[in-house]
């Protein structure tokens, strides 16, 4: 007699090993995360409420990222957080293990333990990006939490202060700037308008800024 076909459901409790066995025999599925031991499947993805936005942020991340050797930013990366936690954020930036990063690559090519920094593209403030996630990735020890819920041009960074998330407030001139990653800078207004060149200006001042130099030379002997 064939063995039954075991689906990924939303709503299936599962171990890690489980979870994994069965998104592997399900390629249809393109995004799916077990949470607490929960799966969760991701719905399909829309342009201008998901695709467009995640393309954006994740263009502004990788611009910062490659000023510095020590740092690796993916796109929708399994991340291994223990047996009954395996998410794939939307993107994500680790610090290299040689460098003093807290995650790792596994020999069978998924990050191990928490990135520094998670973004995630959420359809609403109910969302469970908001909830769940965020509680969890505070648990697991992510420094920076960002969440930017597209439809209610709401934008959310919360940086992991004595085991609990704090929400950043931008400056005057509606920028936010990373606390664990100097000259991250992220001028508000203009992402939510779309102005991307805005943006990408912003970034760059944030990255000439005098500390921004300072923290690149740390790192860099850090790394050696």
């Amino acid at each position: 007699m064939t063995a039954p076909l075991l689906t990924l459901e939303s709503g299936d409790r599962l171990t890690r090993e489980e979870f994994e066995d069965r998104y592997g025999r399900s390629p249809h599925i393109k995004k799916a995360e077990l949470i607490n031991g929960v799966v969760f499947v991701a719905s399909p993805i829309r342009v201008r409420n998901h695709a467009q936005p995640h393309s954006n942020i994740l263009g502004w991340l990788f611009h910062y990222s490659i000023e510095f050797s020590a740092f690796m930013v993916c796109d929708n990366a399994t991340v291994r957080l223990d047996h009954q936690n395996e998410v794939q954020p939307d993107v994500l930036l680790r610090l290299e293990a040689s460098a003093g990063g807290q995650s790792r690559i596994s020999a069978d090519d998924y990050i191990e333990g928490a990135p520094e920094l998670v973004i995630e593209i959420a359809t609403s403030s109910a969302a469970y990006d908001l909830h769940d996630k965020k509680d969890l990735y505070c648990r697991f020890g992510v420094k920076e939490y960002l969440v930017w819920v597209v439809s209610e041009q709401a934008f959310y960074w919360y940086h992991r202060e004595q085991g609990s998330y704090v929400q950043q407030q931008p400056d005057r001139e509606g920028v936010l700037r990373s606390q664990e990653f100097t000259g991250l800078w992220l001028n508000l207004p203009a992402l939510l308008q779309g102005n991307m060149k805005s943006v990408m200006i912003t970034l760059q001042q944030g990255l000439a800024s005098p500390e921004c130099q300072r923290f690149a030379e740390a790192l860099k002997r850090q790394s050696q």
